[in-house]
């Protein structure tokens, strides 16, 4: 059954982060502790199709202030006119100086860190995004195909793939074409499996930077799902909270 296999394939996958990027995702955790313990902000970045683990990270139930998505509605998929969007977005995404322009709305400074999400890691918006970030001295965070990585050759101007960029770089132990089940009588695969890992990695990196900050005695205001929550109140604060995060963070207050 190809069901079973695609969910077989994705737990090895899983089992392959785990086993392998144990190390580098502590020390993303701890860059990330240490950025939101002084107030600053942990950006997360994707475009096309990986914007949604960009997106998914905050706000939602099980997560705190200090992450901040960099949502640029022309780089999503569902806001581009046109047959599915397909042509135009992957035109802007591979465009070079489109991202400063996006990024100059935010204050970046050298306490702050970027996670960048990109499977392949060679368009110009993540490399960009990567680029800039550095240029203010602030961390580069990389979930990427490390074995698309090694294969491919950079496409920037720079002579810069994603993971060249980065501070430390996340495997997201997928392989370059992303999907990963075979259809007999047909050379392409189908089942993506690049966004299951991302938002994974995501996941874990939240538990252990969550875990690394409550140990400091500064872990922010969480959200928790009203399934469970008895005291209306709760989320009410962590808005509260955010808005006093994102003023501060926009020197407003």
């Amino acid at each position: 059954m190809s069901a079973d296999l695609y969910l077989e394939r994705i737990i090895q996958i899983l089992i392959k982060v785990k086993e392998t990027q144990k190390n580098n995702i502590r020390k993303a955790s701890e860059l990330m502790a240490d950025a939101i313990s002084q107030g600053r902000a942990v950006y997360t970045f994707g475009s096309g199709h990986s914007v949604l683990p960009a997106q998914d990270v905050f706000p939602r139930y099980g997560t705190f202030v200090g992450i901040q998505p960099i949502l640029d509605s022309r780089l999503m998929w569902f806001n581009i006119l046109g047959p599915g969007g397909v042509k135009e977005l992957l035109w802007l995404e591979r465009t070079e100086g489109y991202i400063k322009n996006v990024l100059d709305q935010y204050p970046i400074t050298e306490k702050d860190v970027v996670i960048v999400y990109s499977h392949g890691g060679l368009n110009a918006a993540p490399v960009e995004v990567a680029l800039e970030f550095k240029k203010k001295d602030a961390k580069v965070i990389a979930i990427t195909s490390m074995e698309n990585q090694k294969k491919a050759k950079a496409i920037h101007s720079s002579g810069k793939k994603l993971s060249d960029i980065a501070d430390i770089t996340i495997d997201n132990g997928v392989p370059p074409e992303d999907a990963l089940i075979e259809i007999e009588g047909r050379k392409e695969k189908i089942s993506a499996g690049s966004t299951v890992s991302a938002v994974a990695i995501t996941m874990a990196l939240v538990a252990e930077t969550g875990k690394i900050l409550s140990e400091m005695g500064k872990l922010p205001p969480v959200f928790m799902s009203p399934n469970i929550c008895n005291d209306p109140e709760h989320n009410n604060n962590v808005f509260k909270a955010y808005r006093e995060f994102y003023l501060k963070l926009f020197d407003k207050i």
